[in-house]
């Protein structure tokens, strides 16, 4: 049994490709670094983390980036011997522009070494590359119209105005006529263009509707690549728009794959919101099966409503508790940092432990010192150990909850003219676009030596504790974890990564403390 999310946490925008008997899946990644998450399977049930190909800032440096822009649905494909990652890293959110910048890299391996990148164009984003039987390439991307109602080909929505298509090389770029093939369906939003070959049909794929609960898929078809599309009957192969109470999701923005004896599966952008409707894994990652019925896709179990478990020959593995060694020589897999490829910087693995270097202040969009992994259960607990030794109240360093810069909660060792060094809980529960900060609690003195710090999580609240000896003590209110999710603060509509946990450390007085973590625990309570 496949049990969705195959890829549980921030893993949205999901490209599948196969080679062989190996299937690859690429999500988005947004701010976090490196760019671009690649997970492997060879059952489809099970995906490992094999590769984050944008490692060094010729190819992807988002300090100065927004919240929720970078590396937007990238798109995976093979061909000629090589891999082909096509990506976006969007400048801009705010306003009416984007400012969406899309390239090209390839590697021999899906482990690299991948090339410097090739770019292509700013017209938009989602970018895809699609490979012809006969050798040729065509490059495809949402046009971005910053011009305002009434201007775009789709009534709905006008900045979404329209899949462009044109034919592309990596020796010569884009050549020929550029041409505007589908301006979408009522649902509007019109993104994330895929296209397959099938049975002398040219398929193509995209998402409508937002990526929040009116999501869906769309498919359409036509004799020539540059079309005319005509729209599957019913507009959209799936969407639970219309179904509030099943337990997926927001489904939508997904691609196509055939397994080698031809069975059809669909990977598809999903969502499971706690009571509340609130997202704290943010986008996941689900797959389904789908059937061929007078040359169109749907779903196997008929409808539109993507199922939770999927009839398989594999069963999806629960996650286990993980502790990691944080005197490793390289940072483990798992954690990721915010926008910068200079991360020497930020932090060092060291045989003393994982020593973060305090720089800005926590939310900067250009150099803080956080280092934190994916929320992938509803309720978890996680805990470090740390030494830190403040020296002015601008130096703090702990344990945090992250979503972005405006829904946040941290408990940081800092310190206190007068009481020294002590405990701290810095909130920032989802207040856009100030981002003000909240103290929850007096500062509470502490012993010298190390300090073990833990949250745990559950559903909508959090609880902070702490110890240097003895039992765990609680610090602090239960607080609101609803709010480091994607409806939290803005909403929906602008959120688009999901619920961290980790570490961090700033020094806004330019002193570059540094704080030393010798452990960190992740523990999930439910799957």
């Amino acid at each position: 049994m496949i049990r969705n999310p195959i890829l549980p946490g921030f893993n949205p925008d999901p490209s599948i490709c196969r080679v062989g008997e190996d299937y690859y899946i690429a999500t988005s990644t947004f701010e976090w670094y490196p760019g671009v998450q690649i997970h492997h399977s060879r059952d489809l049930a099970n995906w490992t983390l094999a590769t984050r190909p944008l490692t060094r800032a010729a190819q992807l440096d988002m300090r100065g980036n927004p919240d929720s822009c970078g590396i937007w649905a990238p798109c995976l494909s093979h061909a000629d011997g090589l891999f082909w990652l096509v990506y976006t890293d969007v400048k801009r959110l705010d306003g009416a522009f984007k400012d969406a910048h899309n390239y090209v890299v390839t590697a021999p391996a899906i482990d690299g070494p991948w090339s410097e990148p090739i770019y292509v164009n700013s017209s938009g984003f989602d970018p895809s590359l699609f490979h012809d039987a006969d050798g040729r390439k065509y490059f495809m991307n949402v046009r971005w119209n910053h011009r305002g109602k009434g201007t775009g080909g789709n009534p709905a929505h006008a900045s979404f105005d329209g899949i462009l298509l044109q034919e592309w090389s990596p020796d010569t770029g884009l050549t020929g006529p550029v041409r505007n093939i589908f301006d979408g369906t009522a649902r509007g939003l019109t993104e994330a263009p895929h296209i397959f070959k099938r049975d002398g049909w040219y398929y193509l794929t995209t998402a409508e509707g937002g990526t929040g609960y009116d999501h869906a898929v769309t498919t359409a078809r036509a004799r020539d690549i540059w079309g005319p599309y005509e729209v599957q009957p019913g507009d959209h192969l799936m969407t639970c728009r219309d179904a509030p109470d099943h337990p997926v999701q927001r489904s939508g923005h997904g691609q196509y794959v055939e397994a080698p004896d031809g069975t059809g599966y669909h990977t598809f952008l999903m969502g499971r919101p706690l009571p509340g409707r609130f997202c704290p894994m943010g986008r996941e990652t689900g797959i389904e099966r789908v059937v061929w019925q007078d040359g169109w896709p749907v779903l196997e179990a008929g409808g539109t409503l993507p199922r939770s478990a999927v009839p398989h020959h594999s069963s999806t593995q629960a996650s286990e508790p993980i502790t990691y060694d944080l005197n490793a020589p390289t940072l483990h897999p798992d954690f990721q940092w915010l926008r910068t490829p200079d991360s020497d910087r930020i932090f060092a693995a060291t045989p003393l432990g994982l020593t973060l270097i305090g720089r800005e202040s926590i939310g900067s969009w250009f150099e803080q010192a956080l280092v934190a992994r994916r929320q992938e259960h509803a309720a978890y607990s996680a805990s470090t150990v740390m030494s830190f030794d403040p020296v002015n109240y601008q130096q703090a360093a702990g344990l945090t909850t992250y979503y972005n810069r405006s829904k946040f909660h941290a408990l940081m060792v800092s310190h206190d003219p007068t009481l020294g060094r002590v405990l701290t809980i810095l909130s920032c529960p989802g207040d856009w676009p100030e981002g003000a900060l909240t103290h929850p609690i007096a500062p509470v003195p502490l012993n010298d030596g190390p300090v073990a710090l833990r949250v745990d999580v559950d559903h909508e609240t959090q609880k902070f504790y702490w110890r240097q000896t003895g039992a765990w003590t609680p610090i602090g209110p239960t607080l609101d974890a609803s709010a480091i999710s994607d409806e939290g603060g803005r909403g929906e509509h602008a959120s688009f990564t999901g619920a961290f946990v980790g570490m961090a450390a700033f020094d806004t007085s330019g002193g570059a403390r540094q704080a030393t973590f010798t452990q960190f625990t992740y523990v999930g309570h439910d799957v």
